[in-house]
């Protein structure tokens, strides 16, 4: 894959100044996720940023999974996570997990504790909790703080055999409890935990918590740069102090950035995971997910989203991103990509009284008129057609083009057909159009003798391929939780709305994934999941015109 890099950030100059001063004589970086969910579309500017630092500077990237934690881990998690990375155009160094270290933290743990840097606390989560103190005021140090370090290692290796139940016992960083840092103040390191684990098993019962793990698997990895979201920030010294004293002979150094922040967007695994448990979308890749699986089945493309994450670029303050943007670059990604062609999402039939009954003429189309090297398709024509419900009025207002009683307009790519009859059923809805056509205005026949405003697209009845539309809407109107209420509250009713009409002949040899321009309507994608040749179904991505701009 050809790398294409932005402008410079503040951590390309980093990596850039510690290659030429000799700092580090290869970059190492690692895309490190928790196993506990699937990838967002913040989780590839991550992916973006540390593949391909990496690849400009010819380095590495490791694709490494912070297993620490298996009560909520999968290796359905861990799957997704490779197909992502993969589907995303990147291809890692070295594939690990947090877990082939077990043994090594565990040493390390000792390490501390013969230092008298670590104890064994039995006090519970909660009491552990409420004696950190505040920010404004120092923490209260447990009464097992001074522990000796032969009874710490007699009781850490008991706990590593089993010996203890779930919460009974913790392993805990002798810090400072009045430091002005939060983290600092003597943080967990390991607790019990009787779990199955999907890499090791059951082999351990204690498990490293994810702040003390971290660092010691970029330094194990030789991680150069450790790059990571603000939140971490405050959690670097604390990072900085595992490297030290437990005495890695590689010192990683982490770097902090912003997280990506989309508006109408819910950028939490945890709100994420709670929408698929309570079944409020069809899985993790419902399309209306911002995960990069839901985003792929929607119909987004790879260069799309890295052309947004390198456009968005990289920074050391928070923001908050338009959601357009990421639709203006699958609209450029696929303009010039997708073929443009005629589907029908609400059927109003139109017969075409005076073409001859039992003929079906075969027109010429354009596959991309951005683009003439896509050439062309035949598509039927005959005294049967379904156009959109909403391209008719009985009584239509001024200024209106499409069809009406007495109007005439240009069928794409056919010809000119003006409205003669209306038919209304009981109730007095319409249910069909009777029209003529003339034959003199065929598409491409140079046709001058007159003008017409409006131009409409169709599907030619008797070749029609049934089809169902899916149109998406953001999901969640807001993500405030006040006054009781969870964000589930704010579920949009109108976030998915489907509808059933027709397309193309030729798109019934459509397969999954192939993406299409249609008519007036937007981009679409056929659904990798749910699509058949009988009837394919059809996700959109996006509309076709934004007031976003670059």
């Amino acid at each position: 894959m050809e790398t294409k890099t932005s402008s410079s950030n503040f951590i390309r100059n980093i990596v850039s100044e510690d290659l030429s001063s000799g700092k580090v004589a290869e970059i190492v970086t690692r895309f490190p996720p928790e196993p506990n969910g699937y990838l967002h579309i913040g989780h590839a500017k991550s992916i973006c940023l540390n593949f391909e630092l990496a690849d400009e500077f010819k380095g590495r990237t490791n694709l490494r999974f912070d297993d620490t934690n298996p009560v909520k881990e999968d290796v359905e998690y861990v799957e997704s996570i490779k197909q992502d990375v993969e589907w995303l155009g990147f291809s890692w160094d070295g594939l690990f997990f947090a877990s082939d270290y077990f043994g090594e933290m565990y040493e390390r743990a000792v390490v501390l504790i013969r230092k008298g840097l670590a104890y064994v606390d039995d006090q519970t989560a909660d009491q552990i909790r409420e004696t950190r103190g505040t920010l404004t005021s120092p923490g209260q140090a447990s009464p097992y703080r001074d522990r000796s370090v032969e009874e710490n290692l007699d009781l850490f290796r008991r706990m590593k055999e089993g010996e203890f139940a779930d919460g009974q016992k913790v392993l805990r960083a002798k810090i400072d409890m009045a430091s002005p840092n939060v983290n600092l103040r003597d943080p967990v390191l390991y607790r019990v935990l009787h779990a199955h684990h999907h890499n090791t098993g059951d082999a351990w019962r204690i498990y490293p918590m994810y702040a003390y793990a971290h660092p010691l698997e970029d330094a194990i990895e030789g991680v150069t740069h450790s790059i990571c979201t603000l939140e971490f920030e405050d959690q670097r010294p604390f990072y900085d102090w595992v490297i030290r004293e437990c005495e890695m002979p590689w010192v990683p150094r982490q770097y902090e950035f912003a997280r990506l922040n989309l508006t109408n967007t819910v950028m939490s695994k945890r709100k994420l995971k709670l929408l698929v448990d309570e079944k409020a979308v069809d899985g993790w890749d419902d399309p209306r997910m911002p995960t990069i699986s839901g985003l792929r089945r929607k119909g987004y493309t790879p260069e799309a989203i890295r052309a947004f994450c390198r456009e968005i670029g990289v920074a050391k303050s928070y923001g908050i991103v338009d959601e357009r943007m990421l639709e203006h670059f699958i609209r450029e990604d696929l303009k010039l990509k997708a073929l443009r062609t005629m589907a029908v999402l609400q059927p109003l039939k139109v017969t075409i009284t005076n073409y001859p009954e039992g003929q079906v003429e075969w027109l010429e189309a354009e596959n991309n008129s951005e683009n003439p090297e896509m050439g062309h398709r035949s598509i039927p024509f005959s005294r049967e057609i379904y156009i959109e419900r909403d391209d008719f009025m009985d009584n239509p207002p001024p200024k209106y083009f499409r069809l009406y009683p007495g109007n005439e307009v240009r069928l794409k790519h056919a010809y000119f057909i003006k409205c003669e009859e209306v038919v209304h059923d009981a109730e007095g809805h319409v249910i069909e159009l009777r029209c003529t056509y003339d034959p003199e205005t065929k598409s491409g026949s140079g046709f001058t003798g007159r003008k017409v405003k409006g131009t409409l697209h169709w599907v030619e009845a008797s070749h029609a391929v049934p089809a169902q539309f899916r149109l998406y809407e953001p999901l969640i109107t807001a993500e405030s939780e006040e006054d009781g209420q969870s964000f589930l509250d704010h579920l949009n009713p109108d976030s998915l709305q489907v509808q059933e009409g027709f397309v193309e002949p030729g798109m019934k040899e459509a397969a999954g994934g192939d993406k299409f321009q249609l008519f007036r309507h937007g981009y679409f994608n056929v659904d990798p999941k749910d699509s058949t040749p009988e009837r394919p179904v059809f996700n959109r991505i996006v509309s076709l015109k934004s007031s976003f701009e670059i």
